[in-house]
């Protein structure tokens, strides 16, 4: 993970989020942080994710979410070379 990020505040921030318990708090405190383009943004890019790794073409990715091709690249390239956050969460999802 890039030094970058790793702060005390976003330390906080996923405390944070850790604490949560279920989907309606999620609800409830995303909608307090992110503005409303902000969360349908970080939805997007999940279900870029899903589309990927269900081998679905940038096309279909694009006509089925909106994203453009420069965000589903961005993602391809985070399930590719990233952290494997993405497949972490998805394998766990699966159980």
């Amino acid at each position: 993970m890039s030094k970058k990020i790793r702060t005390e505040a976003v330390d906080s921030l996923f405390e944070a989020i850790l604490s949560l318990q279920d989907k309606e708090e999620c609800y409830a405190f995303f909608e307090d942080v992110c503005t409303v383009n902000e969360l349908l943004s970080l939805s997007q890019r999940f279900e870029v994710a899903k589309m990927l790794r269900e081998k679905r073409t940038y096309l279909e990715i694009a006509e089925k979410t909106g994203a453009s091709t420069a965000t589903i690249s961005r993602v391809n390239r985070s399930l590719n070379y990233g952290n494997d956050g993405y497949e972490m969460v998805f394998s766990r999802m699966k159980k």
